[in-house]
């Protein structure tokens, strides 16, 4: 059974009331305190303390002070008047009753409000927390695109540098060519002018010289007229010429060829023309073109024609398997790579097709034209300028 608390002492002013409640034992943290406009209540065990007032309070603003053996409360009012008593005078039960109900209530939606108050107040924080992370995020992104921007025009300016710096080499070759024409034309000129001096110092000695050729022309002549009639031709026999031609599989001449080369690359591609695969296991179910890695290759094409590139590559890998020393595979899945995007694997495959395009001959230079080309289209996508001008130009 609780213990009802009667005494305490007050006082008041026109803004504020002054209440001095003694609570033995009672400490900072153990009294449970309720407080509304009208009604004041204290719990701490065995004790109880509660107080119908008798005009309104601020009770968002009343302050309770703690303290060894006592609870100081400051209750400032609503309206500056003067309070005849603390309490309201001859409140029946149901009375109070009403009021401990009507204040708990009032509690309650107090404290809705406070909370919705507060989910607001943590909603706001999180909406400029949010703000202020987009705009770091913003003005990170903006700091990697400028970093990307500079690195790319110091690409370029090291790409314009580097071709400023071909073209003064070109002209430096150029003017170098020149002057070694124009020595070797002065030097010429000197030759003839010093063997012109020459002739014009020894007159009697180039005479001489013309004569002796006369004398000996003509007994030339002599001679052969003398052995013309003593001698008459016998008439020709009537014959075939063979003419027997070296093979050529190269439309170039022979004096603009290099025979060794093209050899090796001739017998590069008959073994792999040569090459079989009919021991792959996987492959035992196969029809017979599809066994043969040239049909692979020209199935693929006609799908890249039709922009089926997903199809395409699973053609030229089949065609890859078969035959891994066809370098036109590897060109042809290059495209298909670029055209899905595909960039690294678009250059491993322009490599490998150069690696096979080898050595470097006319028959091939329009194939290791378009694995340059491609390798370099790759590199450029990757943002990766100066590579890509490098295999290019290669």
């Amino acid at each position: 059974m609780p213990l009802q608390v009667r005494e305490y002492s007050w006082q008041q002013t026109d803004r504020a009331v002054y209440l001095s409640l003694p609570l033995p034992g009672v400490r900072p943290g153990t009294a449970d305190i309720f407080c509304t406009e009208n009604y004041l209540k204290v719990n701490f065990s065995p004790f109880i303390f509660e107080v119908f007032l008798s005009a309104p309070i601020d009770d968002i603003n009343s302050k309770a002070k703690v303290g060894d053996g006592a609870i100081l409360f400051t209750l400032y009012k609503k309206t500056a008047a003067t309070w005849e008593t603390l309490s309201m005078a001859n409140v029946d039960k149901e009375t109070m009753q009403r009021i401990r109900e009507e204040s708990i209530l009032r509690a309650q939606e107090k404290a809705k409000e406070m909370s919705e108050a507060k989910a607001s107040a943590k909603r706001e924080d999180q909406r400029y927390a949010l703000q202020v992370m987009m705009k770091i995020e913003d003005e990170e992104r903006k700091k990697i695109e400028d970093l990307k921007e500079n690195e790319r025009k110091k690409a370029n300016e090291e790409l314009e540098a580097w071709k400023e710096q071909q073209r003064n080499a070109e002209k430096q070759k150029e003017l170098q060519r020149k002057e070694k024409l124009r020595q070797q034309k002065q030097q010429r000129e000197e030759e003839r002018k010093q063997q012109r001096e020459k002739i014009k110092t020894c007159p009697s000695e180039s005479t001489k010289t013309k004569n002796l050729s006369r004398k000996a022309g003509s007994s030339r002549n002599i001679f052969s007229e003398k052995s013309k009639e003593d001698r008459v031709p016998a008439p020709r026999s009537v014959g075939n010429i063979k003419i027997h031609f070296t093979p050529r599989v190269f439309p170039t001449a022979l004096r603009e060829s290099r025979v060794a080369e093209e050899e090796e690359w001739l017998h590069k591609q008959a073994e792999a023309r040569r090459a079989t695969n009919a021991d792959i296991p996987e492959m035992s179910d196969l029809k017979e073109e599809e066994k043969n890695p040239e049909w692979l290759r020209e199935k693929g094409n006609k799908l890249f024609a039709t922009e089926n590139y997903l199809a395409a590559i699973n053609a030229y890998n089949l065609a890859i398997q078969l035959n891994k020393e066809i370098p036109t595979s590897y060109l042809n899945r290059a495209a298909c790579h670029l055209k899905l995007k595909n960039l690294h694997k678009a250059i491993e495959d322009s490599s490998k097709a150069l690696e096979l395009l080898t050595p470097p001959v006319a028959d091939n230079a329009r194939a290791r034209a378009k694995a340059h080309v491609r390798r370099g289209t790759a590199f450029c996508q990757l943002e990766l300028y100066v590579e890509g001008f490098v295999a290019v130009s290669i």
